[in-house]
C-alpha cells in the first residue's frame, strides 16, 4: 500500500502559482529555498525506522491524547476571550519539549520544532485553533459516553488541537529528524467575527516572510479542504433621534429603514456555480413598542469562493443600504432625518490551491494509504489567509467522526481516531523536507 503514496510525494512540492489569483506580496515571499524542494518518495519515508516507530507510537498515544482533546476543551475559549485556553495550550507545549514557547501579542500560542537542514530547508507552521463559537459562562464540561466525547468544541477544534499535540509527541518519542523547522501554533480568532485574526499576524506580523507552507488541523473526519471559500461580513446601523410613536410621528424610522434594506437584500439573485450566498444573521434596536428607535442593526454575510463574484454581490449590497436610507428619508420628507453607519466586521480571502498541486496530492495519497475517503473540499478556514498569499496550505480534518458542531451538545466518536493523527504526523513529516 505504501506504492500509493509515492507517486505524490515523489512530486516536486513547491509553491506553483495558482491560476486565476493575485500575486503575493512581496513582504511575504518565502525563504528561497522551498518553491523548488522535492518531497519524500513514501515508500523511502515510510520505510525509514523512525518514521515507522513513529506511527506506531500515534496508536499508543491516542489515548493521552484523547485526555488532552478533553482537558483542553474544559476550559473555556470565548470569542476574544482565549488567553485561558491559550495558557493552557502553552503549558503543553514547554511539557512536551517544544523550543521558544510563546504566546505572541494578539493571543497566538507558539513553540518550535527546530529542523537539522538549516535555512535552505522549509519551515512549516502546522496549527489548530483555539477559540470556539460559546460565549462566556456556557458549560464547557466533556461527557463520555462509551467511544462518544459530548461537549461544546469537542470536535471543532479541540480535536485539531489534540492532533497537533500528538504530532509533537510522535515525532519526538520515535526521534523523528525534519530538514525543515516545524512551528506548531495555537491560533485564536478563527471562528465567527474573530476573521482569522490570529493567522493574519502570523502571516503579517510574528513570522512574516518566514512561512513556506502552512497546515490547519479543523474538526472531524478525513477532509482535506484546498478551496478557501471568501467571506465580507457587514454591521450596518441606521441611526435617528427616535422620538414617541404619536407625538413624533412623521419621524423617519431607522427599523423601517432596515426592513427596506432586508427586503432588498432578500431579492437577490447569486450564481449557484461559482457557488455564491447571502445572510441576515442577526438584528436589532428599537427601546420599546410605542417609541420610534433611535438606532436600528443588521449583521449580514457574504461568501464566495470567488473573489469577483463576491465583490459583485458586495457592490450591491451596499448600494441597497443606501438605497434603504433614502427612501426612508424620502417618505417622510426628511423630517426627523437618519444616517446609515456601515462597518466591516469581517473580511476573508478567498483562493484556491489547485487540485494537482503537490501539497495537496501529498495529503490525498496519505489518506488513500492510510484507506481513509478522500474528500477534496472547501470552507473558511485558518488556511485562507495563506491560500490568498499563494503560499502552499490546506485545512486537514483529525480524524474521527463528529456530529453537531457550533452546538451544546456536539460529539466526536474516538474509534479509530488515531487514524487521523497518523495522518496529520505523515502530512508534517513530508511538508516539512524530510526525503527518506
Amino acid at each position: 500500500m505504501f506504492d500509493v503514496l509515492g507517486w505524490a510525494l515523489a512530486a516536486v512540492l513547491s509553491a506553483a502559482p495558482a491560476q486565476n489569483q493575485p500575486s503575493r506580496p512581496a513582504q511575504n515571499q518565502p525563504s528561497p529555498l522551498t518553491q523548488n524542494q522535492p518531497a519524500a518518495p513514501a515508500q523511502n519515508l515510510i520505510a525509514a525506522p523512525d518514521v515507522a516507530a513513529a506511527l506506531e507510537r500515534v496508536k499508543e498515544l491516542e489515548p493521552w491524547v484523547i485526555d488532552q482533546q478533553i482537558s483542553l476543551c474544559e476550559v473555556e475559549a470565548p470569542p476574544f476571550k482565549e488567553q485561558k485556553r491559550a495558557e493552557a495550550y502553552k503549558a503543553v507545549f514547554e511539557s512536551i519539549g517544544l523550543k521558544n514557547v510563546r504566546i505572541d501579542a494578539v493571543g497566538n500560542v507558539l513553540g518550535e520544532r527546530p529542523g537539522t537542514g538549516g535555512p535552505s530547508a522549509p519551515h512549516l507552521v502546522f496549527s489548530a485553533h483555539l477559540d470556539t463559537v460559546f460565549p462566556e459562562g456556557t458549560d464547557v464540561g466533556v461527557t463520555r459516553k462509551g467511544n462518544v466525547l459530548v461537549g461544546p468544541g469537542i470536535g471543532d477544534d479541540c480535536r485539531g488541537l489534540a492532533v497537533v499535540l500528538g504530532v509533537v509527541r510522535a515525532l519526538d518519542d520515535a526521534k523523528v529528524a525534519t530538514p525543515g523547522t516545524i512551528t506548531f501554533v495555537g491560533t485564536v480568532g478563527e471562528e465567527g467575527l474573530g476573521d482569522l485574526r490570529g493567522v493574519k499576524h502570523l502571516f503579517s506580523t510574528e513570522l512574516k516572510g518566514k512561512i513556506d507552507r502552512f497546515v490547519s488541523v479543523d474538526g472531524s473526519g478525513y477532509g482535506i479542504t484546498h478551496v478557501a471559500v471568501g467571506s465580507k461580513r457587514y454591521r450596518v446601523t441606521y441611526k435617528g433621534p427616535g422620538g414617541h410613536s404619536y407625538g413624533a410621528f412623521g419621524n423617519a424610522n431607522p427599523i423601517h429603514a432596515l426592513g427596506r434594506a432586508i427586503e432588498a437584500i432578500s431579492r437577490f439573485t447569486v450564481p449557484a456555480s461559482p457557488k455564491t450566498t447571502f445572510n441576515v444573521g442577526r438584528v436589532g434596536g428599537g427601546t420599546s413598542v410605542n417609541s420610534i428607535p433611535f438606532e436600528a442593526w443588521m449583521e449580514v454575510d457574504m461568501r464566495s469562493v470567488s473573489p469577483e463574484a463576491l465583490g459583485t454581490l458586495e457592490k450591491r449590497f451596499l448600494d441597497e443600504v443606501q438605497g434603504a436610507l433614502r427612501a426612508e428619508n424620502a417618505r417622510w420628507n426628511g423630517r426627523g432625518a437618519i444616517t446609515v453607519d456601515v462597518a466591516v466586521v469581517g473580511d476573508r480571502p478567498a483562493g484556491r490551491i489547485p487540485d494537482d498541486e503537490p501539497v495537496v496530492r501529498a495529503a490525498v495519497s496519505v489518506t488513500r494509504m492510510l484507506g481513509l475517503p478522500v474528500s477534496l473540499d472547501e470552507g473558511s478556514t485558518d488556511a485562507n489567509v495563506p491560500i490568498n498569499l499563494r503560499i502552499p496550505a490546506i485545512t486537514i480534518d483529525g480524524g474521527g467522526r463528529g456530529t453537531g458542531a457550533h452546538s451544546l451538545d456536539e460529539t466526536f466518536d474516538t474509534t479509530d481516531s488515531w487514524k487521523g493523527t497518523q495522518r496529520a504526523l505523515l502530512v508534517a513529516i513530508a511538508l516539512a523536507g524530510r526525503d527518506k
